[in-house]
């Protein structure tokens, strides 16, 4: 039997991508171009799925990404390396979707959060996709805080922790989302 090598176990991990996503904003805040454009072409499918998921339809959500990256032209020098990129990334896509709806709400339009099943689904498929579709239409209709809760909890599989981080707010803050989130579902559903 083997005695462990002291240390060896407790070297520390390097973060290859954050290190790199670090430089790529650092480059970018000193206008680079390139790197600007590197660091949008990694977070496009976030913007993406986040403004997906909290609008309903691709058309918006092609909309909010589209002016997230606008938006993080001009903001990019703002970043302070406080929270990880990705995270900043997050409350801008946010604040980009609250700032869409509430320009739709003012012109009396509502946004389709219902997606088209295709015909060529199976029927399973096809009610499965229905009760998602009908479970996240209903995750939209809840008050701000608890959607946003729960569609980073369970929409992006992050952990309360990282969803605190996004939303500003304590850990415990958005477990109280979710578990509020969850009893007013079960009166929606």
């Amino acid at each position: 039997m083997f005695a462990p090598v002291m240390g060896l176990s407790a070297a520390p991990q390097i973060d290859h991508a954050g290190a790199l996503t670090r430089a790529l904003v650092t480059r970018a805040q000193n206008g680079d171009a390139a790197a600007f454009g590197e660091l949008i072409e990694d977070h496009y499918d976030l913007i993406y799925r986040t403004a997906w998921k909290w609008c309903g339809n691709r058309t918006d959500a092609e909309d909010v990404a589209q002016d997230v990256c606008v938006k993080l032209g001009g903001a990019i020098a703002g970043f302070d390396g406080r929270s990880a990129f990705s995270s900043w990334v997050y409350r801008i896509t946010l604040n980009a979707v609250r700032d869409m709806q509430r320009a739709t709400s003012r012109r009396g339009k509502y946004a389709d959060a219902y997606a088209e099943v295709s015909p060529e689904d199976q029927p399973a498929d096809q009610e499965d996709a229905a009760t998602s579709r009908q479970l996240w239409a209903a995750v939209r209709q809840l008050p701000e805080k608890q959607r946003d809760a729960v569609l980073l909890v369970y929409a992006e599989e992050l952990s309360h922790a990282a969803a605190a981080e996004i939303m500003g707010i304590k850990e415990a803050t958005v477990s109280f989302h979710v578990h509020e989130a969850r009893k007013t579902l079960r009166g929606l559903l």
